[in-house]
């Protein structure tokens, strides 16, 4: 006897509209990950030496809505040793991942040397975080994993000795649907990420002063011209210039 499958009304236009939800969502897993880099600068290009404009800076950054803030370990560092109040103890909840609005960036913070370890919950307790993922490397020390999987951090093992960023963020993007990253972190990465033609945009809020002989000039790294166009500048009434470039 053969049977004769039944189909009800609708059926078809189910089945269409799945395969299109399929590609689509195959489409989205295959686009690149867009990596924009956001910093406050003095005229002469300094990074320190001058206090910027914190809330038309985190302003801006916030403007581009993105999927994760990518940080270097030692900006996290240096920003509990200018803005903090020591390392608070640990408490229960910090061994746990927090239950936060998923439309919170992430932040995936670079950290293959374990520089962190003890002072991670600082970043987790943030209420504008939804949680952080760290990027590790294969020789990162071990007991300083073993202290992530302890507090349920997310971590992603790429490179030998330092983090293979490239893999890390196509990881990212494969694993965590991650589209946008910005990085208003220091002169390390704003130089390593331009060096391994990862960036799309570059975001400069450039402040009305000269840091002069102190500068520390945040693209002194850069191995070579790289040549950019510019997207759109914007003048506020402090006297900055917001300028914004595509590579």
């Amino acid at each position: 006897m053969i049977l004769t499958p039944v189909f009800r009304p609708g059926w078809k236009k189910y089945i269409h509209y799945r395969a299109l939800a399929r590609n689509c969502l195959n489409l989205i897993l295959k686009m690149p990950t867009e990596i924009i880099i956001h910093n406050s600068i003095s005229l002469d290009g300094s990074l320190t030496g001058f206090m910027p404009d914190m809330g038309l800076h985190y302003k801006i950054a916030g403007e581009y809505k993105p999927d994760a803030h990518l940080i270097g370990s030692e900006t996290i560092i240096k920003g509990n040793e200018m803005f903090g109040e020591g390392i608070p103890d640990e408490a229960p909840s910090d061994f746990e991942k927090p239950d936060r609005d998923k439309s919170l960036p992430l932040w995936v913070i670079v950290d293959s040397g374990g520089k962190l370890k003890g002072m991670l919950h600082t970043c987790r307790r943030f209420e504008y975080c939804r949680d952080v993922i760290i990027l590790v490397s294969e020789t990162t020390p071990s007991d300083y994993l073993e202290h992530l999987k302890e507090r349920c951090y997310t971590y992603i093992i790429t490179g030998k000795e330092k983090v293979d960023l490239k893999l890390a963020i196509d990881r990212l993007g494969k694993n965590f649907e991650i589209r946008r990253i910005l990085t208003d972190t220091g002169r390390v990465l704003g130089n390593l990420l331009p060096n391994l033609g990862l960036v799309n945009e570059i975001s400069l809020l450039i402040h009305p002063l000269i840091v002069g002989e102190s500068c520390y000039p945040m693209f002194s790294e850069i191995k070579g011209n790289i040549s950019l166009k510019l997207k759109k500048s914007e003048q506020f009434e402090n006297g900055c210039i917001w300028a914004v470039y595509n590579i």
